[in-house]
């Protein structure tokens, strides 16, 4: 009764003090951008572009180009060999591992300042949960986070490892009793041998909070029930609460919820090693909460007009809900202007909610029809809605194919079922005529016979999970990409087609 008690003070405490920056996004902004180029006028970096010449936002955005990795690289490389002062003032206590450049993996730097934002947020996010429904059962369980290794190496006494892992290092003592699994099988490298392991030591325990990517806690759930022969919500009770983030969970529902028995309240979490940018405050609407307190300094150029000499650079207060645009960070970790790659829609203003439409990397434009993940994933959902007999999806990819053997260039759907349609050409069709809708230059390709319908191709069950396996990506941080410009990935994927 007493954590009950305390769970929801601490709760209303939390929702107040965010309803200061809720209510005041701008100025909130203001201020953080005010904040970081004080503290960015004392670096290398800083002097370079004249932050001590900086009076506003104008003269910010001039002094400053936007960047991507490459563009930081031989500052982060300076850092990494000894360099002080040099993006923030200091040295950076973390460097996070992550992929996806063309040079391989990236250091992206973590300072003592940007640091507790990233527990800041998530600690919000669970009490602003607990705010909204009432629910305290969740305090009293074992909580489990599916993540990468906790194990750090260390760059001239910078730690390096994956932001998962750094952030296992600052679960608060008071939840350490109740947080899973063990330390020891959290340093496991082998994915399969982890998984074995969690299953392990949660088997007979009283799990309320579950975390981690869809597809790798799809996993889990599949091996506890081989394990045991019971449903996950019979093992567990009293689990209520699961906690995802780095896809969309909607083409994971239905297979979730069998896997399960019904289907717990979640949370959508949008974090990066960069920042955390944004969770779901509200359980039914699908926005994510912008958080405009947390040192990120956000701007927005449209997708579609990105890699234009000089596009048009938006604020917060600028943006129109439905646009897609590519989100540029500048934060307290020393990242300025920063091109994460994401791009986002503003599904709500004041406050500001968003959803990740995709990665600006991440996209089929093989005609110029420039399709995002955001179209493929809803188009999906429209036809398993449509279809009566139960569809569930294990995962998918889609690419182009350009010169196919005959016939006019299509796009090809590579999915895995778990339960497939009744009917896979009128799937097919549902899935087409939903992109037609969403995306007017596919529709125009369609209808003026540039492009063929798409073609479904079955993946054998646990193909996906293969083909990850055989490119060394399998579990952690790591996700399929939705869609991709090229046929590196879906050319694996053809070893682990059923045969027709």
């Amino acid at each position: 009764m007493i954590k009950s008690i305390s769970a929801k003070i601490f709760a209303m405490w939390s929702f107040r003090k965010s309803q200061k920056w809720i209510k005041n996004p701008i100025q909130a902004q203001e201020k953080v951008l005010r904040n970081l180029i004080r503290h960015g006028s004392k670096t290398i970096f800083g002097k370079q572009h004249q932050f001590q010449n900086i009076q506003n936002l104008k003269s910010f955005q001039t002094n400053l180009p936007i960047r991507d990795y490459e563009g930081f690289r031989p500052y982060i490389d300076i850092i990494m060999e000894g360099g002080k002062d040099i993006l923030w003032p200091g040295r950076p206590i973390y460097f996070a591992k992550s992929s996806g450049t063309t040079s391989g993996i990236k250091f992206i730097p973590i300072t003592k300042a940007s640091m507790p934002n990233h527990i800041k947020a998530a600690r919000e996010a669970i009490l602003n949960y607990i705010y909204e429904t009432g629910n305290t059962s969740i305090v009293y369980g074992k909580h489990i986070f599916v993540q990468g290794s906790p194990v750090l190496e260390n760059k001239n006494d910078i730690a390096l490892g994956r932001l998962s892992g750094i952030v296992a290092h600052y679960v608060p003592s008071y939840l350490q009793k109740n947080r899973m699994p063990s330390w020891e099988t959290n340093c496991i490298e082998d994915w399969e041998a982890k998984v074995e392991a969690i299953v392990s030591e949660t088997e007979k325990e009283n799990m309320t909070i579950i975390g981690g990517i869809p597809s790798w806690i799809q996993m889990y759930f599949e091996r506890l029930i081989n394990k045991t022969g019971k449903k996950v919500g019979q093992l567990f009770p009293n689990f209520k609460l699961f906690i995802y983030g780095g896809v969309n969970f909607e083409p994971y529902r239905r297979i979730f919820e069998k896997l399960v028995g019904r289907s717990p309240d979640s949370i959508e979490f949008y974090p990066a090693s960069e920042g955390f940018f944004a969770y779901q405050d509200r359980q039914n609407d699908r926005g994510l909460l912008l958080l405009l307190d947390h040192g990120i300094y956000y701007e927005f150029i449209l997708a579609n007009k990105f890699l234009e000499k000089n596009p048009q650079i938006f604020t917060l207060a600028e943006v129109e809900l439905g646009e897609n645009y590519v989100m540029i960070i500048s934060t307290s970790a020393g990242l300025w202007r920063y091109n994460i790659g994401d791009t986002i829609q503003f599904t709500s203003t004041y406050p500001f909610r968003v959803i990740v439409s995709g990665r600006l990397n991440q996209f089929i434009s093989a005609f110029g029809e420039h399709v995002i993940v955001s179209e493929v994933e809803q188009a999906l959902k429209e036809a398993i809605d449509y279809d009566k007999a139960d569809v569930r999806v294990r995962e998918f990819t889609v690419a182009p194919q350009v010169k196919p053997a005959k016939g006019l260039p299509f796009h090809e759907w590579f999915i895995e079922f778990e339960n497939p349609p009744k009917d896979l050409k009128v799937f097919a069709k549902k899935i087409d005529e939903a992109m037609q809708e969403k995306n007017i230059y596919y529709n125009d390709l369609i209808t003026g016979k540039v492009l063929s319908p798409l073609i479904i191709r079955l993946v054998i069950n646990g193909g996906f999970i293969s083909y990850m396996k055989s490119i060394g990506k399998l579990g952690g941080q790591n996700k399929v990409p939705r869609v991709s410009d090229n046929r590196k990935i879906v050319n694996v994927l053809k070893e682990y087609l059923i045969k027709d």
